[in-house]
């Protein structure tokens, strides 16, 4: 029973690309920076794995024999967000990044937009998510007027009061953007952001909900249902693909639930794919420029790496990597181009083989349909032959 288990740890890149000053992120490495900063991370399992052997990380040393195959893994495509990233692994390069809008969407649209919902809308600019709700929240919860904003990343996002536009309308809301947003305007994402409270406390909730394009052609996801085999989602991964391909899915509302329900699907046994998204790492610390508390996030995943290894079968792969990175140490609270890590873990595995630096992520979603006999991807290198013991 072959099966493969992919954990993306949200933003947790392993240092600058070679174009990384096209993105304003020369010096971006959020592993090593974060490490510098507090003086060092504690990060034993992923440690014995390899992680020490990508990249010096301060308090992660190299080791003689790792437990697990390791290399890093640069973006072809351009931009440095979560469709990208994630799409890339699955076997889809972009040629061109999705747009973005520094200055805000154009009023035509926002007016458009705002015929369409029955609402006026507040916002629209480049804004943290945690800070236009407590400056506009107020201004929201009065006039009942949606709270748009947008970032560095190609994201069309609505904030909403639970309690002044009701979950179901603004689902709805996002929806009707999402149909809206085409052509020069086709955002990677639509975000619902729901929250919670009253001035001066305003609080998101986990009701969050991702509306992605779909992938333009076919992807990993598709070919492995197409074998007959599952794909079972935890986190935003369905939302990524725009539900493309998945067959089971669960939301997650923090790293643990996340790695809970990683854990369930395990149980089950059965063959195919499980894909995580752990996004506190991103969501919660690295935009927020939160040292610390990313760090605790890091090695709370990195004491629950026991559990999943010890729940893998005799033919299953664990793979370990990251859609970006979100360098907290820097003054920018957006995502940072950079190169993510990878990992391999499993009891047919070579271990300790230096798989090197792959040119693409799709390197990753071209070994996971070889390895489960899928029709092969349009684009990536597989490195399966590395990975097997002989």
């Amino acid at each position: 029973m072959k099966r493969v288990i992919l954990i993306v740890l949200d933003s947790v890149g392993i240092g600058e690309m070679p174009d990384a000053n096209v993105y304003g992120d020369v010096g971006s490495n959020t592993l090593g920076n974060m490490a510098k900063v507090r003086g060092g991370l504690h990060l034993p399992h992923l440690q014995n794995l390899g992680l020490g052997n990508i990249e010096p990380i301060q308090g992660v040393a190299p080791v003689a024999c790792p437990a697990g195959c390791y290399g890093k893994m640069a973006e072809r495509s351009p931009g440095k967000d979560t469709t990208t990233g994630h799409w890339e692994m699955a076997g889809v390069v972009l040629e061109m990044a999705f747009p973005t809008f520094p200055q805000g969407f154009p009023d035509e649209f926002i007016q458009a937009f705002a015929m369409r919902i029955g609402r006026q809308v507040i916002g629209n600019e480049v804004a943290s998510g945690t800070e236009i709700i407590q400056r506009l929240g107020q201004e929201h919860v009065t006039t009942g007027k949606p709270i748009v904003y947008t970032s560095a990343d190609s994201v069309f996002q609505i904030a909403a009061h639970e309690e002044v536009i009701p979950l179901d309308e603004l689902y709805k809301i996002c929806e009707i953007a999402r149909e809206m947003l085409d052509g020069d305007l086709k955002v990677g994402r639509v975000i619902a952001r729901p929250f919670l409270g009253t001035a001066g406390n305003f609080n998101r909730t986990t009701h969050r909900h991702d509306y992605a394009v779909e992938p333009p052609h076919e992807m990993l996801l598709d070919v492995i249902k197409e074998k007959g085999l599952q794909v079972m989602a935890v986190g935003k991964i369905k939302d990524i693909y725009a539900g493309r391909g998945v067959t089971e899915h669960v939301p997650s509302i923090s790293n643990r639930d996340g790695i809970d329900k990683t854990l369930v699907f395990m149980g089950q046994r059965k063959s195919g794919l499980i894909m995580t998204n752990l996004v506190d790492f991103d969501m919660l610390y690295g935009h927020r420029n939160d040292v610390e508390k990313y760090a605790q996030a890091l090695q709370e995943f990195d004491a629950r790496l026991p559990e999943v290894l010890a729940a893998l079968g005799e033919e299953d792969i664990l793979m370990i990597t990251a859609d970006h990175g979100c360098d907290p140490t820097t003054a920018s609270t957006d995502h940072s181009r950079e190169y993510v890590p990878l990992l391999v873990y499993g009891k047919q595995i070579n271990p300790g083989t230096n798989l090197g630096v792959r040119s693409s992520f799709a390197d990753l979603g071209a070994t996971i349909a070889a390895y489960l006999g899928t029709d092969a991807l349009r684009n990536g290198q597989s490195f399966l032959d590395d990975l097997l013991k002989r």
